[in-house]
């Protein structure tokens, strides 16, 4: 493994650890997260590449891109208000609506979780669905107990205090912010967009155990989340197995207890009707990551300090296939009837992750759906070209300049704010043969991998000009 391709593992680590550090306050979590040097993918160690392209082939590119693409007005989340938002602040976005009508699931993906257009482009497209074509479901990569609880108080409690329980904190941003206050607001209409949950990654306490009853259980399973916490983070795999038992235990007992207490349930999380349905999935999940996710985090983390990833890219597609298996559970028997909007970074929701060269050779959750899915998927991209990004404890980070031939380079010839190109529905023809073949781009904003845009994703969406989020702590 070259010493880029280290950095880059490093980096994606350090992702999948550092929210729930910087945001939750374990304690000895350091040692599992890189320093910035560390974070800084070097372009010329990475193991990406794309097909050599004449100036003259280029121009053609940018000439066909430029007339093509679509160029939004705005990514500025609409005001809501007298139940809805008028149709004519859409007007630029009418173009999905013929590239997604028979669509179930929209994917918004991201190359970075530290960008404040991201969240407002996002947003705004989410109100777009939800209003105009019916998606009424909304998933995040973030924790199916989390969502679940932030969605049974919704109607009780602040825009802001539902964003801090649904979502890791990467996207606790004022950029964020106005999505949670447009769906409180649905709450109260004939169609409230529901928030829902993916992850199976630990993100704090997911319900305060009230319901329970039982002040005994509901502090053995308060306990119980502790201790996973604290174990994830550590580098001693025998002391973990051997308490082990006990923890899974604890959850075993508060899940048994969750059919006889159904009305206290209901009664502690009114606006979510699933709630039954919800907790034993949640309760099962813990299960599964007490018994096998953190052994493998603690792998990961012994392994890491020898320069050895295995156990590193077992977590990274454990949890992408726990993800995707509480995708299809969403949608199968929680909400069989509704359309869904998933949002996740770039790398969890391309159709073929394995194959992008300069990235873990892993399968992840949009590679792992089954091939009905995909027919009625639609995987949207998002990249940037320039400014400020920010990685996942809010640290800075430049993003590198377009490199000849790029993604970015050939989408951000439009000489627009924000580009929108579909891939989907297009033949390999001259002018837009690029995207049938590798071609670089970068994720975070600063390492360099290389893809064919059309294996991956549906369309992208190109943001000229970015800035880091406004965290709200």
């Amino acid at each position: 493994m070259t010493k880029g391709k280290k950095r880059k593992v490093l980096l994606s680590w350090s992702i999948a650890l550092t929210s729930f550090v910087a945001f939750n306050g374990v304690s000895n979590a350091s040692a599992a997260v890189p320093t910035t040097e560390e974070r800084i993918a070097l372009e010329n160690n990475l193991e990406a590449n794309q097909a050599h392209t004449s100036d003259k082939t280029l121009q053609e590119w940018k000439k066909w891109t430029n007339d093509h693409a679509y160029s939004l007005t705005s990514i500025q989340p609409e005001t809501f208000s007298k139940q809805k938002i008028p149709s004519s602040k859409f007007e630029d976005l009418e173009m999905l609506k013929p590239l997604l009508h028979d669509k179930r699931i929209v994917f918004l993906g991201e190359s970075s979780h530290g960008v404040a257009e991201f969240n407002l482009a996002k947003t705004r497209i989410i109100q777009f669905l939800h209003q105009e074509m019916g998606y009424n479901v909304l998933a995040f990569e973030s924790g199916l107990g989390n969502v679940m609880n932030a969605q049974g108080h919704i109607d009780k409690q602040t825009a802001q205090q539902t964003m801090k329980d649904a979502i890791f904190g990467v996207w606790w941003t004022k950029e964020t912010l106005p999505l949670f206050e447009y769906t409180k607001k649905t709450q109260n209409t004939d169609k409230p967009l529901k928030l829902a949950g993916l992850d199976i990654q630990l993100q704090g306490a997911f319900t305060n155990g009230d319901w329970l009853q039982n002040s005994q259980l509901a502090k053995q399973f308060s306990d119980a989340e502790k201790q996973l916490a604290e174990w994830s983070f550590s580098n001693d795999l025998k002391s973990y197995q051997k308490v082990k038992p006990s923890i899974i235990a604890v959850y075993k007992q508060v899940k048994s207890q969750v059919q006889l207490k159904e009305k206290e349930l209901k009664a502690a999380y009114p606006s979510e009707p699933h709630i039954v349905k919800l907790m034993e999935r949640t309760l099962a999940d813990r299960i599964r990551l007490a018994d096998e996710y953190v052994e493998l985090s603690i792998k990961t983390i012994i392994e890491l300090e020898q320069d050895k990833f295995d156990s590193y890219l077992k977590t990274m597609e454990w949890r992408d296939q726990a993800m995707m298996e509480n995708l299809l559970w969403l949608a199968e028997e929680i909400y069989p009837t509704e359309k869904f909007i998933v949002w996740a970074h770039n790398d969890h929701i391309r159709k073929a992750q394995s194959e992008v060269m300069g990235s873990d050779p892993i399968k992840l959750m949009g590679e792992r759906l089954p091939d009905i899915y995909k027919k009625y998927s639609y995987v949207l991209g998002l990249y940037m070209a320039g400014g400020e990004t920010a990685n996942n404890i809010g640290e800075p980070m430049t993003v590198l300049p377009p490199i000849k031939g790029s993604i970015e380079d050939i989408l951000s010839s439009t000489n627009k704010p924000y580009t929108f190109i579909d891939l989907r529905n297009r033949q390999n023809e001259r002018g837009n043969s690029w995207m049938f073949e590798p071609r670089l781009s970068y994720s975070w904003g600063v390492m360099e991998e290389s893809l064919v845009p059309r294996d991956q994703y549906d369309g992208i969406l190109l943001i000229d000009k970015v800035s880091k989020p406004n965290y709200i702590k």
